[in-house]
C-alpha cells in the first residue's frame, strides 16, 4: 500500500509540474507579445531569451562540477547543436508570429507539433504509425486548416511561419528522443542556452531597442527564467510519471493562452480558432490513447 501511494504521489508531482511549466511557457508567450508591442525586436526578444536561460544553466553547471557536468559523449555533439539550433529558429519564427496575430492562433498552430512528430517517427525513429494514428494526423492538419482559415478574409501569411515553426518544434521534439539516455538533460539545457544565445547575439546586437523602464527590464530578465524553468519543470516532470499519462495537461498550455489573451489584450478567440484548437487537442488525444494501447499490447507480450 505504501509503494501505491507513493507512486500515486509522485504522478500528481509530476503532473502539477506539468501545469506550473505550462503556465510559465504561456506567461513568457503572453509577455513577449506584450514587449513586441513596446516596439522591441523578436530578435531582441528572442536573444534575451536565450541568455537568461543561458546564465541559470551555467550557475547550474558550475555548482554541479563545472565543464565536465556539462560534457557531451562522443559522437553526439553535432546532434546537441542541432537540437538547439531548431528551437532557437523556432523561438524566433514563434516571436514574429506573435507580433501579427492572437496568442490563441499562435499557440493552436503550434499545437500540431506532436501531430508532425506523430507523422515523422516512422522515417526518422522507425516507430510504426498505423491506420488509428494516421487518421489522427489527418484530423489534426484538418483542424489546423480550420485555424489558419488559408482561403478566408482573415487569412494572414503569419500562419504558414507559425506551421514551419510547428515543424522546427517537432524535429526539435524527435532529436530529443533520439539523444534522451545518451546526453544529460541538464546537458541539453545548457546547449539549449548555449546555442540561442551565441548564434542570436549579432541579429540582438544591430536590431537592439534600449529601454530605461525597470518593468520592462524586469521581463527582459524574466524571459530566460520562465523558458529555463518551464524546461527544467518538463524535465522533472517525465522522470515520475510516463509521458503517456502527462500529454493530455499540456492542453493547459491553452486554457492558461485564453485567459492572458482575455486579461491583458481584451482579446476573445475567434469561433474558428476554438473550432480549429478543439479538433487538434482531438486529433492530439487519439494519438496518446492510441500510443497507451501499444503499450499494454507490448506489455502483455513480455
Amino acid at each position: 500500500m505504501q509503494a501505491a501511494s507513493h507512486t500515486t504521489d509522485r504522478v500528481s508531482l509530476a503532473i502539477a509540474m506539468m501545469l506550473v511549466a505550462y503556465f510559465l511557457f504561456a506567461t513568457l508567450d503572453t509577455s513577449i507579445k506584450w514587449l513586441l508591442g513596446l516596439g522591441f525586436s523578436a530578435l531582441q526578444l528572442a536573444f534575451l531569451r536565450y541568455a537568461g536561460h543561458f546564465v541559470v544553466s551555467l550557475g547550474e553547471a558550475a555548482l554541479k562540477g563545472g565543464a565536465q557536468a556539462v560534457r557531451v559523449p562522443q559522437g553526439y555533439f553535432g546532434l546537441v547543436v542541432l537540437r538547439g539550433s531548431l528551437l532557437a529558429s523556432a523561438t524566433v519564427g514563434n516571436f514574429i508570429v506573435l507580433k501579427f496575430l492572437p496568442l490563441t492562433t499562435t499557440s493552436a498552430i503550434m499545437f500540431s507539433a506532436p501531430i508532425i512528430v506523430c507523422l515523422l517517427a516512422g522515417p526518422m525513429l522507425s516507430e510504426r504509425v498505423g491506420p488509428w494514428r494516421l487518421l489522427a494526423i489527418l484530423i489534426g492538419f484538418g483542424g489546423v486548416l480550420v485555424v489558419m482559415q488559408p482561403f478566408g478574409e482573415e487569412f494572414h501569411w503569419a500562419a504558414v511561419l507559425a506551421v514551419f515553426n510547428a515543424l522546427g518544434m517537432a524535429l526539435y521534439s524527435i532529436l530529443t528522443r533520439k539523444l534522451a539516455g545518451h546526453v544529460r538533460a541538464g546537458t541539453m539545457q545548457f546547449y539549449t542556452g548555449a546555442v540561442g544565445t551565441f548564434a542570436l547575439a549579432p541579429f540582438a546586437w544591430f536590431s537592439w531597442v534600449p529601454s530605461t523602464d525597470i518593468f520592462v527590464w524586469s521581463l527582459w530578465a524574466g524571459l530566460g527564467v520562465f523558458g529555463w524553468a518551464g524546461h527544467e519543470l518538463l524535465t522533472r516532470a517525465h522522470a515520475y510519471a510516463p509521458a503517456s499519462t502527462l500529454m493530455p495537461f499540456s492542453y493547459s498550455f491553452l486554457i492558461y493562452l485564453i485567459g492572458y489573451s482575455y486579461v491583458i489584450f481584451a482579446h476573445i478567440p475567434s469561433a474558428s480558432t476554438l473550432a480549429g484548437a478543439s479538433i487538434i487537442v482531438l486529433s492530439g488525444l487519439i494519438i496518446w490513447k492510441r500510443e497507451q494501447v501499444v503499450a499494454a499490447r507490448k506489455g502483455a507480450q513480455i
